[in-house]
């Protein structure tokens, strides 16, 4: 990939951030810690990695991103918005009474495969339309993106297990791995490493990687394509608040939007 390339995936997904702060200031609530620890995944994805069409959202030929942490709407809405999904200026209803843009994702916005965020269900979602594609000679590729708090939780290993058993090599799971979950540091909640040595012991293939350097995360999505008889799993090493020195890494900003002083705050340090 070319400098210029790279420098505007970078320059959208710091557009991204601050459009996500002033879209969870408006609406008063919401998400803003795990939304800024996946900008990136999104703006690569989005902008270079995944065949999608905007215009036709449901092409039947379209690669598809499950968002199984539902709740991380900000980031998932601004990047839809900022592709081509819908217009910004709807960002302005998000939460509100009425609104289509829910704080969860829901699909009834264009884009969005998949209702979640009752956590655990979007490795096994992916793994069902990973396998109607193989049994349609369809050759997209399926993205399911997970938090680490959730991974947590039984049933997503019941999941690596059944994509491991039928070589789903179409499915691509990537783990947010921003080590801090609503109420503390995964760590200290529900430690998870050695995370990648679990990952492999049943069956996938496992890749490390910064999940804030936008080079990386492209070598890594490429390397994905070329796996055979394994599902591939990204564990993309983030921060919690990423960007906005003052919500890095803090738990109480899982589920709390900036007021009008702080989102001035943190347009000023954005990084």
């Amino acid at each position: 990939m070319s400098k210029p390339e790279t420098v505007a995936l970078k320059t959208k997904a710091l557009q991204f951030r601050k459009k996500i702060l002033e879209t969870l200031e408006a609406a008063g609530s919401g998400h803003p810690g795990g939304s800024l620890s996946a900008v990136e995944i999104f703006v690569v994805l989005y902008g270079l990695v995944m065949a999608h069409r905007p215009n036709e959202p449901r092409w039947e030929d379209r690669d598809r991103l499950i968002i199984s942490k539902g709740h991380i709407t900000p980031v998932t809405y601004v990047a839809l918005s900022g592709f081509g999904y819908f217009p910004e200026e709807e960002l302005s209803t998000f939460r509100k009474f009425g609104s289509r843009l829910q704080g969860h994702v829901h699909h009834k916005v264009p884009g969005v495969e998949f209702n979640t965020g009752s956590l655990g269900h979007g490795l096994s979602y992916s793994n069902g339309v990973a396998m109607a594609a193989k049994m349609k000679n369809k050759g997209f590729k399926v993205y399911c993106l997970m938090g680490d708090g959730e991974i947590q939780e039984g049933s997503v290993w019941e999941a690596a297990m059944s994509a491991a058993h039928y070589k789903l090599n179409n499915v691509c799971a990537i783990v947010d791995y921003n080590k801090v979950q609503e109420n503390g540091l995964v760590s200290e909640i529900k430690g998870l490493e050695p995370l990648a040595q679990k990952w492999s012991s049943f069956g996938w293939n496992v890749i490390e990687v910064d999940g804030h350097d936008i080079q990386s995360l492209i070598q890594a999505f490429e390397a994905f394509k070329t796996v055979e008889n394994k599902p591939t799993v990204i564990i993309a090493h983030t921060l919690k608040g990423k960007g906005v020195p003052f919500m890095e890494l803090k738990s109480a900003w899982h589920g709390k939007a900036p007021n009008k002083e702080q989102l001035a705050d943190a347009l000023k340090v954005l990084y």
